[in-house]
């Protein structure tokens, strides 16, 4: 129940903001109010959802002054595993990161910004597979959580694709060179850039 519920916030099922009804989530989920409300309570200690005393439960708003304090911890961890990879990566790894590139590059090249943004994803869970540091990787993930609804609207953010290509592809680079420092810098190179447009949208409003 709570790894349904969460994957269905993470698509977007529920906007933030957004009032989750037990009775309604009870009926969706074939599940018990116990069984709700324990979901909605771990989800609550991941930071995905609000749960208030007398109002129920809906899913936590997040600024965009949090949101740049969640990937600034996102840059520090992500470049520690972005090092391990680099370290880790064996032939098979370096190629399949190959292929991930080379499909980033014909989707900004198709204009398939959607598209780009899963590959993104498939590449940023795949160099977290390869540095296998479970801790980081709970933790990337619990963090990544929380900030869907600016992930979706930096993907859709014109010209953003263009810019984190060249950093996704200096990434793989690093790792397939085997370079842990090369690796690191990349990774905090890029997200930095992540914490700019951040910043652009909130500036704009966007967000």
């Amino acid at each position: 129940m709570r790894d349904l519920l969460r994957q269905a916030i993470l698509n977007g099922d529920y906007l933030p903001g957004e009032r989750l009804v037990e009775a309604s989530l009870c009926e969706r989920f074939g599940a018990s109010r116990f069984t709700v409300r324990t979901a909605l309570q771990d989800l609550a200690a991941e930071g995905l959802v609000e749960v208030r005393h007398n109002k129920g439960a809906q899913v936590r708003k997040v600024s965009v002054d949090e949101a740049i304090e969640i990937t600034e911890v996102r840059m520090v961890i992500e470049g520690l595993v972005a090092a391990r990879a680099a370290s880790l990566a064996t032939p098979e790894q370096c190629s399949e990161l190959d292929e991930i590139g080379l499909l980033m590059r014909r989707a900004v090249d198709a204009g398939e910004f959607r598209r780009y943004s899963d590959l993104n994803e498939r590449l940023h869970s795949t160099i977290r597979t390869i540095g296998a540091h479970r801790t980081a990787d709970n933790m990337i993930q619990m963090l990544r959580g929380q900030l869907v609804r600016h992930q979706f609207a930096l993907a859709m953010l014109p010209g953003r694709p263009a810019v984190s290509l060249p950093q996704h592809l200096r990434i793989i680079a690093a790792i397939q060179d085997h370079d842990p420092a090369a690796a690191e810098a990349a990774m905090r190179e890029h997200i930095a850039s992540v914490i700019d447009a951040l910043r652009d949208l909130g500036e704009a409003g966007l967000v």
